[in-house]
């Protein structure tokens, strides 16, 4: 029994140990597990970055299989593209090196800012002629590499896309090398040479724009020296990078405004009138005068300095561009409005007072000529010349064919009535005034010049005589219109008085003058012989016979005869009042425009009747004054009849017409009515 227990208590010991053996077994197993897990958890990340390293070491291992010669040449390969592409990237590198001073302001130090520009321009040169150079030697080295399976895939593929990148950029725009350095540079030299155009350009200073014809000189303000060398350095530069065309515009720009703003003093707002803003040229008369010396001054200091300057600072470029230049200044500050006027004067209304005008304007650019010449001569300034050339021909053309009309003009006269008043007619006093004034020193060459060019576009000649001959005719004709209308009157007393008006007129005012020089002293003393003829007669035949009715005859007073001489007084003075005033009525209206011509005959009259008035009222005056009816007869004082006496043939003042437009063919008519007659 005891045997049984033991052996049992023995079978139990061996299994707790069997137990405590495989307990210590599974755990021994499970911590092996657990520093497994471990190691298999940090072998993880190494296991993936062996798996990424693989690619590359092979790569790496690649030229170890490539063959052997392929191996040995590649290093050559390898050292020559990669020197041009290091000195092209040390230049990339200099060009950053000058941003700094490129982007500063050049007003600071001008040519240590071109200077370092220049050396940017010799860089992007570098770069734009060794670039494709680097690249091709580059492309050259991935070719080989390929070729020879000496590189990974992978890696020539990253290659050859850089190298397309860099091609492109290199075949794309400059400006692109630099990062646009270049550009903004460039813009800070144009806003340089702008600033200092700016700063230097002073409208000409004018005192007194009315006195323009009375200054010898003036003396036109060029830039300095020093700035016109800066803006040739700057232009310089410009030029070598393509920039000339803004360069110029910027130029013309300014001194165009320039110019313009000196000629604002000169108030040329009549420049813009049209052909239909005026009637005829008498409106703008003044205008045209003043034409005249302002484009003499315009042409000889504002675009002679211009010429000038523009030559000073493109001088190096070559005469086809400063001359360019100066023709589009001219053009801007106003050249073409001075000759546009003239056109419209020239094309407006043919008038006889205008051929005084178009010969004035001829005048003003004949004396020019020369300077036209030399400043829109070349071919920059075909639109001047044609313009130029245009107004002349208008200028010409117009002034011959008033010319040759004027004859016509004045025997067309003929058909129209003479002055209500007994007036010289306008026509006369214009003519007169007219042709002396052709005739004068100042216009005579002038009209000469325009005839004989007229005649030579015609390919005829034309001679001094001509133009004599036809001036006395015109003269001779203005006779026959005197003759045709002195008795068209039917007043004989009017007409009388008219013949009176005008021969005095041609008298006095042809004597001492070229043109009354050239008629000769005998015909002015017929005119004066027939002034005088005329005004005596004219007094004679009617204030010489108004003291007739003032007879004395049968007013000896006897004893008882005073009633009977009253009454014969009476009646004498009542006829002498109504004659008197019918005389006076007449003749107030009429006119005698000279005033010494009108005095002179006042006081004849006044001499041949107010002696005889005055007489007779001292003798028979008391006669009729002590009646209660006196005033009827005694009408008038001495002193007032003296005093209406004087006062007659008084000029009122009246509008004056017009040489105007006759028909559409182009011929002249002469419009000279007033609002008192039809022949002024």
């Amino acid at each position: 029994m005891e045997a049984s227990v033991d052996g049992s208590n023995t079978k139990n010991n061996d299994g707790v140990g069997n137990l405590m053996a495989a307990r210590n077994s599974l755990k021994l197993s499970l911590e092996k597990s657990k520093a497994l897990g471990l190691a298999l958890e940090k072998a993880g990340p190494r296991l993936e970055e062996i798996s990424q390293r693989l690619p590359s070491l092979g790569a790496a291992v690649r030229p170890i299989r490539a063959d052997k010669d392929a191996l040995l040449a590649v290093g050559g390969h390898i050292n020559r593209a990669v020197g041009p592409a290091a000195a092209v990237l040390k230049v990339f590198d200099a060009v950053h090196g000058l941003e700094k001073s490129l982007l500063s302001d050049p007003r600071n130090e001008l040519p240590g800012y071109l200077s370092v520009l220049k050396r940017l321009e010799e860089a992007l040169h570098f770069l734009g002629d060794n670039c494709g150079l680097a690249i091709q030697w580059l492309e050259d080295i991935v070719e080989y590499l390929e070729d020879n399976r000496v590189a990974d895939e992978l890696f020539l593929l990253n290659l050859k896309k850089s190298l397309k990148g860099l091609r492109e950029l290199q075949n794309g725009e400059r400006a692109r090398l630099d990062g646009g350095l270049l550009d903004a540079a460039l813009d800070q030299l144009e806003n340089e040479f702008r600033r200092l155009l700016t700063e230097h350009s002073v409208p000409l200073p004018m005192s007194s724009p009315s006195s323009l014809g009375e200054q010898a000189c003036i003396a036109p303000s060029p830039l300095p020296v020093s700035v016109i060398q800066k803006l040739q350095a700057i232009i310089g530069r410009l030029i070598a990078n393509n920039r000339l065309e803004k360069c110029i515009s910027i130029y013309v720009e300014i001194r165009s405004a320039n110019v313009r703003a000196s000629l604002q003093a000169l108030d040329l707002d009549y420049l813009e009138i049209s052909v239909s803003e005026f009637n005829d040229v008498q409106s703008i008369e003044g205008y045209i005068a003043q034409w005249g010396k302002h484009l003499e001054f315009a042409v000889k200091h504002l675009f002679e300095a211009e010429f000038k300057l523009c030559n000073d600072v493109f001088e190096r470029i070559g005469l086809d561009v400063w001359m360019g230049c100066f023709a589009n200044i001219a053009a801007q500050a106003g050249i073409l409005a001075f000759l546009q006027f003239g056109k419209t004067v020239a094309e407006s209304k043919k008038d006889p007072v205008k051929l005084i005008k178009l010969l004035d304007i001829f005048a003003s650019l004949n004396k020019l000529r020369l300077d036209f010449n030399r400043l829109f001569g070349g071919p920059a300034c075909a639109e001047i010349q044609n313009l130029t050339r245009d107004l002349i021909k208008k200028v010409i053309e117009g002034a011959a064919e008033i010319f040759w009309e004027l004859l016509f003009q004045v025997e067309l006269q003929r058909k129209s009535p003479p002055p209500q008043d007994g007036n010289v007619p306008k026509l006369v006093s214009f003519i007169t005034d007219y042709c002396n004034k052709l005739l004068a020193e100042n216009y005579k060459p002038i009209l000469i010049q325009v005839l004989v060019i007229h005649r030579g576009w015609k390919h005829e000649k034309f001679q001094e005589k001509l133009l004599v001959s036809e001036i006395l005719n015109i003269i001779k004709a203005v006779e026959l219109n005197l003759d045709i209308w002195m008795k068209a009157y039917e007043d004989r007393n009017l007409s009388r008085l008219f013949a009176m008006n005008n021969h005095w007129h041609l008298y006095k005012h042809l004597r001492d003058t070229k043109l009354g020089d050239l008629l000769g002293e005998t015909w002015l003393r017929e005119h004066e012989q027939s002034k005088d003829y005329y005004a005596t007669v004219f007094l004679s035949d009617s204030w010489g016979k108004l003291p007739g009715h003032l007879s004395r005859e049968g007013l000896i007073l006897f004893s008882g005869g005073r009633a009977t001489a009253r009454d014969l007084v009476k009646r004498r003075l009542k006829t002498f009042n109504e004659a008197f005033d019918e005389m006076y009525k007449k003749q107030s209206i009429w006119v005698i425009s000279e005033k010494d011509l009108r005095e002179k005959t006042c006081q004849l009259i006044v001499q041949a009747v107010v002696p005889v008035y005055r007489s007779y009222m001292q003798n028979y005056g008391p006669l009729v004054e002590q009646d209660a009816s006196s005033s009827k007869y005694a009408k008038y004082t001495v002193h007032t009849l003296e005093k209406m006496l004087l006062s007659l043939f008084q000029p009122r003042p009246v509008r004056y017409g017009s040489f105007k437009g006759r028909s559409p063919g182009g011929k002249l008519e002469v419009d000279l009515r007033r609002a008192t007659s039809s022949v002024v």
